[in-house]
């Protein structure tokens, strides 16, 4: 069975969906089994925080690899990966809700204002609210596939908000490894599209 085969197969959304879902499960799992560090909040809110960063970038490689890899099949993954971007970003703000402010609303709409990371971070999942919201045929029905698209180019503009938040939560302790490390591969993604639409143009130019 060669790999468009395997891509094609029924089980094969599910399967991939199920697998990246199991960091989740790990982290409940942790929680009951009191095996998350001294500090179970903060690891629960930078674990699904960095998850949602992970699946963003997932989802970003989607269309590279459909492309340079001929696979139109990949197309069918790249909604639900994006789903999971949501949901885990979704965690994050729920832990940090929860755990880190106690629900109290006040405080976390001062915390909003006080702290430029805080800020960014929830203008990223605004926007990734309306994107999950937007995911939907019915969706593109009622907006028409143009608007669609326009709007779901926000991604681009998550995509660096999410960068800027992880970077000023670690300019704390001056620890910007991993964010130089995301902030390379989501720049690499995004430098392809534009290489690929630059490509594109110059092919329409040459057309008679």
């Amino acid at each position: 069975m060669n790999l468009r085969a395997v891509l094609r197969h029924a089980w094969a959304k599910p399967l991939v969906m199920g697998f990246l879902l199991l960091p989740f499960a790990f982290l409940v799992l942790g929680i009951f089994e009191q095996s998350l560090g001294p500090n179970p909040a903060e690891y629960l809110i930078r674990s699904t925080g960095e998850l949602a960063l992970r699946m963003l970038c997932l989802t970003l490689l989607i269309t590279p690899l459909r492309v340079q890899l001929t696979l139109p099949e990949l197309a069918k993954f790249r909604r639900g990966l994006g789903l999971l971007t949501f949901f885990y970003a979704f965690m994050h703000a729920l832990c940090y809700s929860l755990l880190d402010m106690e629900w109290v609303l006040e405080d976390i709409a001062k915390d909003i204002v006080k702290r430029p990371f805080i800020l960014v971070g929830a203008l990223s999942f605004v926007l990734l609210t309306l994107l999950a919201g937007t995911s939907f045929n019915r969706a593109v029905k009622a907006l028409g596939a143009q608007r669609w698209r326009k709007l779901h180019q926000a991604v681009y503009v998550i995509a660096g908000l999410a960068i800027l938040h992880f970077f000023w939560m670690r300019s704390g302790k001056k620890n910007y490894e991993e964010v130089m490390v995301y902030a390379a591969i989501l720049g690499l993604l995004l430098g392809w599209r534009v290489w690929h639409q630059w490509q594109t143009w110059q092919a329409a130019k040459l057309k008679p």
